[in-house]
């Protein structure tokens, strides 16, 4: 979707994908911009370990603990998490705003995390974090509750049903999904059969932020109950697009990055 919006725009670059080993980190970041990259995009498992070796990072950074995007510029670098703003960049494209909202967050990882985050800065009334540890929901939720304008609070899955009631937005952050939407696809169906449905408002808005299958089982549940229901590829397109954003200082072509993954 890069390349394809550095052609659209008739911009001379290249979008690279490049394998870094662990031990190999330090060196590739401190020489980067001398290979001649405006900017990176960083991915698993380097995430938290590249943020001690740039030199400033945003809030929404800091907040969850990771870095998906730096920016090179003057010979600094300056890392982003591109994540939580290209979710609710998709919602909005979908006609959902996230001010004032009572969120319900299914997952207590890194999806999740820049989750809440996201949703938290766009004005989200209250996010409720629900995880089959309810340990870890709780862990997350105290660590992001301390700047937080509104509550965060951390629940375990024998509590969905009280968890779904009032909510507007239910965003499935977990992996249970990634494994498809056919029938032969067991987990992700008894994870989507599992869910409390009928304690969800009608009204309620459903995303998944998985996007490899496109519609998820849980996705495919909501369809049915007659919920709206957006899809994870919104975020992956708003993500990116925020990433080239911030390398070119041009706006992306959000329709073109889109096109380029359908």
């Amino acid at each position: 979707m890069h390349e394809a919006a550095y052609r659209a725009l008739g911009i001379d670059a290249t979008y690279e994908r490049v394998r870094v080993r662990p031990d190999e980190l330090a060196a590739f970041i401190a020489g980067a911009e001398a290979e001649g990259y405006q900017g990176l995009n960083v991915t698993l498992p380097h995430k938290s370990a590249v943020i001690a070796l740039i030199h400033e990072v945003t809030p929404t950074a800091a907040r969850i603990g990771a870095v998906n995007t730096i920016t090179i510029r003057g010979g600094a670098l300056y890392g982003d998490n591109t994540d939580a703003r290209g979710l609710v960049r998709s919602l909005e494209d979908a006609g959902f705003g996230a001010e004032g909202a009572r969120v319900v967050v299914l997952g207590a990882g890194g999806a999740a995390r820049a989750a809440v985050v996201g949703l938290s800065e766009a004005g989200a009334a209250e996010i409720l974090v629900a995880a089959r540890r309810p340990s870890a929901a709780s862990k997350l939720a105290e660590a992001l509750a301390t700047d937080a304008p509104a509550p965060i609070t951390g629940h375990g899955f024998d509590d969905l049903e009280r968890v779904f009631a009032g909510a507007d937005l239910l965003v499935q952050a977990t992996s249970a999904t990634l494994a498809g939407s056919d029938a032969s696809s067991d987990v992700a169906i008894r994870f989507a059969d599992g869910l409390p449905w009928d304690a969800l408002a009608p009204s309620a808005t459903v995303t998944d932020l998985v996007y490899q299958p496109l519609e998820t089982t849980v996705l495919r549940a909501a369809r049915a109950r007659g919920h709206r229901a957006i899809d994870g590829l919104g975020m992956l397109i708003h993500q990116g697009a925020l990433a080239f954003e911030g390398w070119l200082g041009v706006a992306a072509p959000v329709a073109v990055m889109r096109a380029a993954l359908l």
